[in-house]
């Protein structure tokens, strides 16, 4: 068994390490991680209670206790967690940019109408360090995914048969420094670099859209690199890990690939993985690296 695999036999443990007695209460964006935790729980007999986003969770958190709102059901969302007794919380999956269309204001929203229009200012950081903050002014404990779940961060060194190349190693160290630059601006978790060219930045699109558009910029011979290129992810400078902690999958691995890559290296500890054998499978079949690289907080 490896040590991996012994860490995962070993989950119904971890929630107890993290000082989370239960209930827990997971507020549910996209992605698998929100019922990931969930299952954790339940085999670690903790009790659960899943608040779903309609539009973003996954039907799939139906397996477990849980009640859906629409944007905008601040109230709801208390009331789900307090009749639950959640006074442990974990805010987890991608969301987008509500509809206004679709927003649904309760009384809970209106009490909190303050703190809402203080939301339309700043950038992703403010607005998710302010929610973390909201949630501890009412009493409740938000912790990040990876304290709850260690095994879902990324660990250092390499995860894949495959290792960086030195080529990759000079590509990986200027890929993180771009993402630290464009961390202190706001802007983005990650950065390809291709022989010392810097192919792509995220925005706003997204690790996945960088990635479609790198494949692109790649197929129109315009990469001027003299290498496959790296792709890098880390956390922003003062960014809010316990909401917005940068997260890699299955789907980054077959990205990475499509776009010609040699690789992904992260900031091992700082960046979550979701589906990790699948994860790990793919990035063996496609022959691509996958690197937990040394992080230095201080750094961020």
């Amino acid at each position: 068994m490896s040590q991996r695999q012994a860490v995962e036999s070993e989950q119904t443990n971890l929630l107890k390490t993290t000082n989370v007695t239960g209930p827990l209460g997971i507020i549910a964006g996209r992605g698998s991680l929100p019922t990931f935790i969930a299952d954790a729980a339940e085999a670690d007999d903790l009790p659960v209670h899943i608040v779903g986003i309609e539009g973003e969770a996954d039907p799939e958190i139906e397996r477990f206790p849980h009640t859906w709102i629409k944007w905008g059901e601040v109230g709801k969302v208390f009331t789900a967690l307090e009749s639950n007794n959640c006074n442990d919380l974990v805010i987890i999956g991608g969301v987008s940019r509500p509809d206004l269309r679709n927003i649904r204001i309760d009384l809970g929203a209106l009490k909190a109408l303050p703190f809402l229009l203080s939301l339309r200012k700043g950038g992703d950081d403010h607005v998710l360090s302010r929610i973390v903050q909201f949630f501890e002014q009412k009493g409740y404990r938000v912790h990040g995914a990876g304290d709850v779940l260690p095994e879902l961060l990324v660990p250092e060194g390499a995860l894949s048969r495959r290792s960086p190349s030195a080529e990759d190693e000079v590509d990986m160290a200027i890929a993180f420094d771009v993402v630290r630059t464009l961390g202190t601006l706001d802007i983005g978790q990650a950065a390809v670099v291709s022989g010392g060219y810097v192919l792509a930045v995220e925005a706003a699109e997204g690790t996945d859209a960088m990635l479609e558009r790198c494949a692109e910029i790649k197929r129109r011979g315009r990469s001027h690199g003299t290498g496959k290129g790296v792709l890098v992810k880390a956390p922003k400078p003062g960014q809010e890990e316990r909401v917005d902690m940068p997260t890699i999958g299955p789907q980054t691995m077959v990205k990475a690939a499509e776009a010609g890559l040699s690789g992904i290296a992260v900031a091992a500890q700082h960046v979550l993985i979701t589906e990790y054998n699948r994860t790990i499978e793919i990035a063996n079949e496609r022959k691509i690296f996958l690197y937990g690289a040394p992080w230095d907080e201080s750094d961020t």
